[in-house]
């Protein structure tokens, strides 16, 4: 069975590119994810729950920005050059895995007081929720289309550039 860019890293070297790129940001985004909504319910500002989601947060978004950088530059650029992504549905399955950068690192500018310092810590609160459920839904997007054979879409042809 053909299967996506996005499988094939996580099926080769094992189980290193398990752990490095599946495990360590799944774990620490769903441990923000969990921490969230104790925080959400509890109105707790403090203590040591929101220790834990600050720290993993800080975490997921500065390691999924290496992450992102490294596949970039060692995966997309390459896979992209030589036209060698196997229809969109590969694309979509990198892409959106991908994007899952952008709601971390917000996740993790918003813990560090780099973007939006002066917001009541309620906004915050809002922001730091919109966050999870947008890396949520863009990592759910990725591991749905990273399951699919790229060969699914019958009279397609792989993406070229």
């Amino acid at each position: 069975m053909d299967m996506t860019h996005y499988m094939e890293l996580l099926a080769v070297n094992q189980p290193w590119n398990l752990l490095i790129f599946m495990a360590i940001p799944v774990i620490l985004a769903e441990t923000v994810a969990i921490t969230e909504l104790y925080i959400l319910f509890r109105r707790s500002f403090k203590g040591t729950v929101r220790a834990i989601n600050k720290v993993a947060g800080i975490l997921a978004g500065f390691y999924f920005l290496v992450v992102f950088l490294h596949l970039f530059f060692k995966a997309v650029i390459p896979i992209t050059t030589a036209g060698e992504w196997r229809t969109i549905i590969d694309v979509i399955a990198v892409g959106f895995y991908l994007l899952g950068v952008v709601p971390l690192l917000g996740i993790a500018l918003l813990e560090i007081g780099a973007i939006w310092r002066r917001k009541s810590e309620e906004w915050k609160l809002g922001a730091h929720a919109i966050f999870v459920g947008l890396f949520l839904l863009v990592a759910h997007i990725a591991m749905i289309f990273g399951m699919l054979s790229p060969g699914l879409l019958s009279g397609s042809s792989p993406v070229h550039h």
